[in-house]
């Protein structure tokens, strides 16, 4: 559901590329090995291209990475078939184009075009789970009792063919209408049910829509997104898949695992204590997970409120072992053990990942060049979580920059949704959504800067404001009540240091 969007002028996002140093092109050996595989893919001897399988996406998408196909299990309950794009199959492990994806570590995405984990004729092309082609896959097979546990898991590697394409706002109107397509006819009963048990265990789900660039014409608009149900729904499955790879990776003591840790009891307490003066109603006993299901973060003191839950999601990070579990193995987001498997054309840790359970699963020795990577992985996922999540603020930060730049000295209602100081601007309070973890799953785990500005520790006034039109948010000087709107002005709009800045009117 699209909130609120504004339509900015051509931008420039060449100098963005050129700061975080990404890379424009795949080295000759690299690509040139990309396009071997891409002529000679992996043919898997389990064939189920007799699955009908669809997957969903963005429109726009056509690095696609996972399909799915839901059914009923005979005798009650559900069967998820979920077929994840087998990349290991396409990448020789000790080849120039391994070294290039460790390398970048992952996909960066920018408004004006994407820098890709792996080549186009592999990650668009041979290796994506097209409409209508036979693909190498990994198909994960989950049985489900009727109230949502699992009773059986299966992963191996199958030849898939996916049905059609669906996009996220189309998949929304089918289900609004109850027309959804048959593969997928259960995803909104069986996201709800698995969304429940999730809220059972404690998860946590930020709400927070998100501000996004995107083409419009010769310019860009800025828009204020919350996801709809059904993009909720299809992250269950990712969620259910990734805790399933990481009950295996536990069981079989070896493996790399997306952790953080539960929210501090003394954290949580300031989060009552912040509820209390935003007038937000926190019923006694209620879980911080379902008391967010319950609000509507277009109110600006509930917006207040998630900037302030935010602060629970600190210390995210990939924990790898081999040998003993880890004493630190959940992640408190989930509040479940889980690994990313759901995303290798995107993301260097779930080819390994699932490599891992694809062996433990089979009960065959793990791959020497994947016990070798595992302890390297979790530093070479922190640096490029950090370049790609520093690559979307800028891109956020310079179209406000533009946007803004001729009004300067202008006066805007805005929301205050942080005081003193704690602004979530440094690329470190997005979070992970693309493949459904938690919602808070923030990549460095930093939650947001609390700087003292040289002042000894003590915060200077001011704060972090939301407007509603356009759609910004930024730094903000003064005295502000959190969760109040107040009158602002506008006092720098400067594209070239991408800095916004507003003063109490």
């Amino acid at each position: 559901m699209v909130i609120r969007r504004v339509v900015a002028p051509h931008i420039d996002f060449a100098a963005l590329r050129r700061e975080l140093e990404l890379p424009e092109r795949f080295p000759p050996a690299a690509q040139r090995e990309a396009e071997e595989a891409a002529a000679r893919p992996p043919r898997p001897v389990a064939d189920r291209t007799d699955i009908p399988f669809v997957t969903i996406d963005p429109a726009t998408s056509t690095d696609l990475d996972q399909a799915m196909c839901l059914l009923p299990r005979a005798g009650g309950g559900y069967r998820v078939q979920y077929a994840i794009a087998d990349v290991a199959g396409f990448v020789p492990p000790d080849g120039a184009l391994a070294a290039e994806t460790w390398r970048r570590g992952q996909t960066v995405y920018l408004p004006d075009g994407k820098v890709s984990l792996h080549p186009e004729i592999l990650s668009e092309g041979a290796a994506s789970l097209l409409a209508g082609q036979d693909r190498p896959a990994v198909l994960w097979t989950i049985d489900l009792d009727s109230a949502g546990a699992v009773v059986a898991a299966d992963v191996q590697r199958a030849l898939v063919r996916s049905r059609a394409k669906l996009d996220y706002v189309g998949v929304q109107a089918d289900a609004d209408a109850g027309r959804l397509a048959e593969p997928i006819a259960l995803l909104p009963e069986l996201g709800a049910l698995l969304l429940e048990r999730g809220l059972d265990r404690g998860a946590i789900n930020l709400p927070m829509p998100e501000q996004e660039v995107e083409p419009d014409g010769d310019g860009w608009r800025l828009t204020l997104r919350a996801p709809a149900a059904m993009e909720d729904h299809n992250a269950q499955i990712s969620l259910l898949t990734g805790m399933v790879a990481a009950d295996i990776m536990l069981a079989g003591r070896v493996g790399l695992l997306r952790t953080m840790p539960d929210p501090a009891a003394a954290a949580v307490e300031r989060l009552r204590v912040a509820a209390a003066a935003l007038g937000v109603d926190w019923p006694a006993g209620m879980s911080v997970g379902r008391l967010l299901t319950r609000l509507d973060p277009a109110r600006p003191r509930v917006a207040a409120f998630l900037d302030q839950a935010a602060e629970l999601m600190r210390g995210a990070g990939y924990t790898a072992f081999d040998g003993e579990v880890p004493a630190e193995h959940r992640h408190g987001g989930v509040a479940a053990a889980y690994a990313h498997v759901t995303a290798p054309l995107r993301r260097l840790a779930d080819r390994y990942a699932t490599e891992v359970c694809l062996a433990l699963h089979a009960g065959t020795e793990l791959p020497e060049h994947v016990r070798a990577a595992l302890p390297r992985l979790p530093e070479a996922m922190t640096a490029s979580d950090r370049v790609a999540s520093g690559a979307e603020r800028a891109a956020v930060d310079l179209t406000e920059a533009v946007l803004l730049r001729d009004r300067v000295g202008e006066v805007f209602e805005a929301a205050v949704v942080d005081v003193a100081g704690g602004d979530h601007r440094d690329g470190t309070g997005g979070g992970d959504h693309r493949d459904g973890a938690a919602g808070g799953d923030h990549p460095d785990g930093a939650g947001g800067k609390h700087p003292d500005n040289g002042t000894g520790g003590k915060r200077p006034a001011g704060g972090t404001v939301a407007l509603d039109d356009p759609p910004v948010r930024a730094r903000c000087d003064g005295d502000l009540p959190l969760g109040e709107r107040v009158p602002v002005r506008l006092v720098t709009a400067d594209p070239a240091e991408r800095k916004v800045r507003f003063a109490r009117a």
